[in-house]
């Protein structure tokens, strides 16, 4: 089936359902052209909240769609590919995070969104890139078990050097993949340019950037840039967004291996069978959703 007949498709089945597609920016480009709404992380949960149609299709990893079955128990959230995963969400064991608890009994667990369910579940708040920052400096605890990623767990450390960071040893093999030497190498190239990176990136990377934030943040900054150059260190599926809005500017990324297996395995045929067939559906025990729903809610409430 052609491109256009598929897409001719699924809209006219998403109207007919009265279904919507959350699509992240590290989908395929095809997919993200569909989508209602487009966004990061932090973004797509506000916007999953506050939708009023009963059937999201949820275009990202595992993780993210159970985020919106979470905040949205009375709709049907479906994942087109239900294998898509991820690798840094894995490595939040909430058996290991209950030991560490233990440990550490007078510390607030801040969890990454790049979590599993039962891990939110035994947070105090949870945070997104965007917000990481703003969330740890929110709380009354001077220590925080920050989990489960190491590299935003040591970027946020520095921004909030009053708070005892308890650092997970997880990491994002996607953005972990980039060194000092591929900043080097594309800075000989270009000079001028800003290196605007992603918080999950190595801390020497992060020493390097001009500028460090989110998804958004990273899209945001580059509009605001006199720089028509720019140096891009998170997934290359934020390209197309970062052309889309700025065509005059030329971006560059800071590694070829900035590519999520996982975030591009749906694509086109995906989503119409999701709408069609209404499948993957996303199911959460309800106690843990409770309890993981009180540190998602803690997190929207602060920008």
């Amino acid at each position: 089936m052609l491109k256009e007949d598929v897409v001719e498709k699924i809209m006219r089945v998403k109207e007919a359902k009265k279904a919507v597609i959350l699509a992240h920016y590290y989908q395929e480009d095809e997919v993200q052209e569909i989508a209602d709404f487009l966004g990061d992380s932090l973004e797509l949960s506000r916007k999953a909240a506050g939708v009023d149609s009963k059937i999201i299709v949820f275009c990202g990893v595992h993780f993210m769609a159970e985020t919106a079955k979470i905040l949205n128990p009375g709709k049907k959230v479906l994942i087109p590919v239900s294998g898509a995963g991820c690798p840094l969400a894995d490595m939040a064991n909430p058996y290991v995070l209950d030991k560490l608890k233990e440990i550490h009994p007078d510390a607030a667990v801040v969890c990454y969104v790049n979590s599993p369910v039962s891990v939110k579940a035994r947070s105090h708040v949870c945070c997104t890139s965007s917000n990481a920052v703003n969330v740890v400096r929110s709380l009354p605890h001077e220590k925080i078990i920050f989990v489960p990623d190491r590299n935003l767990g040591s970027y946020v450390s520095q921004q909030v050097p009053e708070k005892q960071i308890i650092p997970w040893s997880g990491f994002c093999p996607v953005h972990q993949s980039v060194s000092p030497g591929d900043v080097l190498e594309l800075k000989n190239r270009y000079p001028a340019a800003p290196v605007l990176a992603h918080p999950e990136c190595p801390p020497e990377v992060l020493k390097m950037a001009d500028y460090v934030g989110s998804t958004s943040g990273i899209i945001k900054k580059a509009g605001e840039t006199d720089s028509h150059i720019l140096i891009i260190g998170t997934e290359k599926g934020v390209l197309r967004k970062l052309k889309e809005e700025n065509p005059c500017k030329m971006f560059y990324l800071l590694s070829e291996s900035l590519s999520c297996g996982d975030m591009k395995k749906i694509n086109l045929e995906d989503v119409l069978r999701a709408l069609e067939k209404e499948e993957y559906s996303v199911e959460v025990d309800s106690e843990t959703a409770r309890k993981a729903r009180y540190s998602l809610d803690r997190m929207l409430e602060i920008i």
